[in-house]
């Protein structure tokens, strides 16, 4: 796995504005969920992964590609930040008509991965 880009606003803007490959954004989910990808044995560890992905997904599901996998990390967002991209980034979204499943998919990894970081900044205030 190659490094991953700090998890910050200009990472998110990255995400949305289709700059950061889909692998490194699927990385980046992976990881904050608790994903660990080990080498030496070709396998994902996922004992830091709460019980609710882990016991679903054993192995980090492919969150551009799978529905189920996106509809659960929508629905992981907590309540106060499901709006978190509009609100903290002044996110418009995409223009009706001009987006796809594939751009949808990553809004929802972008805006995942902003409340998490929102979450842990709240955490420590």
């Amino acid at each position: 796995m190659s490094e991953l880009p700090q998890l910050n606003t200009d990472t998110i803007w990255g995400i949305l504005n289709d700059q950061i490959d889909d692998a490194t954004v699927m990385q980046l989910v992976w990881y904050y969920l608790g994903y660990r990808y080990d080498s030496t044995t070709g396998k994902w560890d996922n004992s830091a992964v709460a019980p609710e992905w882990r016991d679903e997904y054993p192995e980090p599901p492919n969150f551009l590609a799978s529905r189920p996998a996106t509809m659960k990390l929508t629905r992981s967002i907590p309540k106060e930040y499901k709006q978190i991209t509009k609100e903290k980034l002044g996110f418009k979204g995409y223009k009706l008509g001009e987006f796809t499943p594939r751009e949808t998919r990553r809004a929802t990894s972008a805006n995942w991965l902003l409340s998490y970081l929102q979450q842990s900044i709240d955490q420590q205030a």
